[in-house]
């Protein structure tokens, strides 16, 4: 079985007391945080209570800023892409489930990811949240902006690596309701 990254949304964060009431499943990306995971979680991005493991060890953020930073960067990189069916359709079904599954808040599960290394899950996940999602999101918005081409081009170069997760409305961990 894979290690995964999990991502959700719902209308309210976990908190110590009890779960979002609704929680919609977007995406699960096998031994890796994908760089679209970390951009949808990288707009007012906090730790917040796992809704599957016990530490803190889950991500909050706004959903609507991380989804739009995801859109612009995949316009860019689509733009060295024109030819490639393959990215094109990952886009499409990408964008449409995530709309399809909007809500106020993105929760980014990170458990079994931070946990492959043996280093502290609380700590790895505090240096995702301090170094990894805000240096994702100041590259990718250099790259829309026009200012970090060789970023952008080695993101086009792999863009399988970053964006062809799996997308759908049940993941390996689904919540009921």
């Amino acid at each position: 079985m894979a290690n995964r990254s999990y991502l959700y949304s719902a209308d309210s964060l976990p908190n110590d007391a009890e779960l979002p009431k609704k929680i919609r499943c977007i995406s699960e990306h096998n031994w890796d945080i994908p760089l679209a995971h970390k951009l949808l979680a990288g707009r007012g991005t906090t730790i917040v209570p796992s809704m599957i493991w016990n530490p803190p060890i889950g991500i909050g953020a706004d959903y609507a800023d991380g989804a739009s930073l995801l859109h612009d960067l995949l316009l860019a990189v689509g733009k060295g892409l024109e030819d490639d069916a393959e990215f094109a359709e990952c886009v499409a079904r990408t964008s449409a489930h995530l709309e399809k599954q909007r809500a106020r808040y993105v929760v980014l599960e990170t458990g079994e990811i931070v946990s492959m290394t043996g280093d502290d899950p609380a700590e790895s996940v505090r240096l995702l949240v301090s170094e990894d999602i805000p240096d994702a999101v100041a590259n990718a918005e250099a790259a829309v902006a026009g200012r970090n081409d060789d970023w952008l081009a080695s993101v086009r170069a792999d863009w399988q690596k970053h964006f062809a997760s799996f997308y759908s409305d049940a993941l390996y961990f689904s919540f009921p309701g």
